[in-house]
Parts: C-alpha cells; structure tokens; sequence
C-alpha cells in the first residue's frame, strides 16, 4: 500500500485511512445518539457508551497515522485550480477537522478520567489523564458536546464542499479521494 501522494491521487494508505475514518466518525457519532435506546445503568447503554469511547479513541491512534502519511508528500493537485479562496478555505477546514479528531478524543478521556472511571482500549486499561473531580468532569462533557455539534457542521461543509466541486466545478477534488476501480 504505497504511502506517497502522487501528482493525481493520494496515496492508498490516505484513501484507506479517509474512508475507514469516514465509518468511524458516523458509528461513534451513532453509538452516542442511540445510547438513549437503553435505560441509564443497562448493560446495552454502558456497552454502547463504551463502544463511542473505544471508536473515538480509535480515531484519535489513527489521525495521526493520517497525519504522518500526509506528511510524507504534498497533497495531489486540483484541476482545473480553484481560487485563492477556496483552497484557503480548504485549508481551514482539514485543520478544524484534524484539530477536531484529536481534540475530541482527549475530551473524552479527560471526562471519564475525571469521573474516576477507567478508560478501556481494545481490553488496555489507559491510564487516567487527570484525578478524579465530577465537577470538572461536567464542565469537560458540556465542551466534549458543543465540540460534538461543531463536528456535525465540519463533517457535513466537508461533504457538501466535495460534492460541489465534484458536480458543480467539474474539477478532480473527490477523485483524488476515491479508491481505484
């Protein structure tokens, strides 16, 4: 799975990480919203919470993994090129979304760690990030949720912006980012 971008597309590695992190996103965001199907103190609500923690941590490993790939070459070209604008726009949003997929994870480890609770990684205990303190811990959640509605509007612009370059621009934003056929 090669690992550098080329002029054209990116590279395998990239494309596989965007996709599964794209699945990732929506089953953590998923299990969150459908944690209210269960009764508070069921088996199924701490399991479902316990999957939201354990996927959003999972993005937050492979984020950097992202990061790392993407480091390794520039990023392919858009053609025809967009204006200044856009790709300043563009810009601005893989840094919110990349600041958000960090950023969210440690909020939610910082929150069960300031619950006294232990966080669980594929059957790893991490350690706590901070000592116990419920106030904290709700103050925490309360910016873990409002991060959690901004990423629904990041996610969404994202989406929207590269159905419309795709269908409307006419240029090759999206399939930079699709697997080969």
């Amino acid at each position: 799975m090669p690992w550098k971008n080329s002029d054209t597309r990116y590279s395998s590695m990239s494309i596989a990480l965007h996709w599964l992190m794209v699945v990732l996103l929506a089953v953590v965001y998923a299990c969150i919203e459908f944690r209210g199907v269960f009764p508070k103190g069921s088996g199924g609500r701490t399991l479902i919470v316990e999957m939201h923690f354990m996927f959003g941590l999972t993005v937050f490993v492979l984020v950097w993994l992202r990061l790392f790939a993407r480091s390794l070459g520039v990023a392919p070209k858009i053609l025809p090129a967009p204006p200044k604008w856009q790709a300043l726009l563009a810009t601005l949003m893989h840094v919110a979304l990349y600041v958000f997929m960090i950023g969210m994870p440690i909020f939610g480890w910082l929150i069960v760690s300031a619950q006294g609770h232990s966080v669980m990684f594929y059957g790893i205990e991490l350690p706590p990030l901070i000592g116990e303190n419920k106030d904290l811990s709700k103050q925490i959640k309360e910016w873990h949720e409002l991060g959690g509605a901004i990423g629904y509007w990041l996610i969404g612009l994202h989406a929207v912006a590269g159905l419309y370059h795709h269908y409307f621009m006419r240029d090759n934003t999206v399939l930079r980012m699709m697997p080969k056929r």
